[in-house]
């Protein structure tokens, strides 16, 4: 089976898509605990700042190299070298090896268990979706759920955050164009709040998170 990429997008970066990401928050909780993250205007700067200089460039560079290099083992060792914390490896670990399996039993093709963003882009050239389109619509998988978990724990309105979504649009676009450039000699980031809001994390007492 081959379905069309719109198809395969739709299904893969919806939130019914079973990998368990709802359950995550890559350390947006502690940074809503420590009053670093308050309300719409510091959530919309915490999510283009993870999206452009952090979690979203550089797993972006490494979905597409993935995809450039499925049976490379070197781009899977790298993506969960760069995990700043335990969690946020386990994130990464747990949801790629979800999104294998079900891709794998969904479509008959089968995807081999790597972190996420590898998964991810492994699975895209074995089902002939272009390397950005799947970059970009990763990027917004991963605005949509930051979107989601500030909807629960700052709250926010659910039309504000739509209209976050709207907005993250154009950012999106932008930097997967520029991973689509890139290479992994280009990876680094510049989000160290958010690295230490995973790690301090699990730390945190009270918790509705994994991350």
């Amino acid at each position: 089976m081959n379905p069309p990429g719109a198809a395969l997008i739709q299904a893969w970066f919806s939130p019914g898509w079973p990998t368990g990401a709802f359950a995550w928050s890559q350390g947006l909780e502690r940074a809503v605990e420590d009053g670093d993250v308050s309300d719409l205007a510091s959530l919309r700067e915490w999510i283009t700042d993870v999206m452009s200089q952090g979690t979203g460039r550089s797993e972006a560079i490494l979905l597409i190299a993935a995809w450039r290099h499925p049976e490379d083992p070197g781009v899977a060792d790298l993506a969960a070298a760069l995990q700043p914390s335990a969690e946020r490896a386990a994130e990464t670990r747990e949801q790629g090896a979800a999104f294998a399996r079900v891709t794998s039993a969904a479509f008959g093709l089968e995807v081999a268990p790597a972190p996420l963003p590898v998964a991810v882009g492994r699975a895209s050239r074995a089902h002939g979706l272009p390397a950005r389109d799947a970059a970009a619509r990763w990027l917004q998988g991963i605005a949509a759920n930051l979107v989601s978990v500030g909807i629960r724990i700052i709250p926010i309105g659910e039309t504000e955050a739509a209209k976050l979504l709207a907005s993250l649009i154009p950012l999106c676009e932008a930097v997967a164009s520029a991973a689509e450039a890139a290479d992994p000699e280009d990876l680094g980031g510049a989000c160290l709040g958010a690295d230490l809001a995973s790690i301090l994390h699990e730390l945190q007492r009270t918790r509705l998170f994994r991350s």
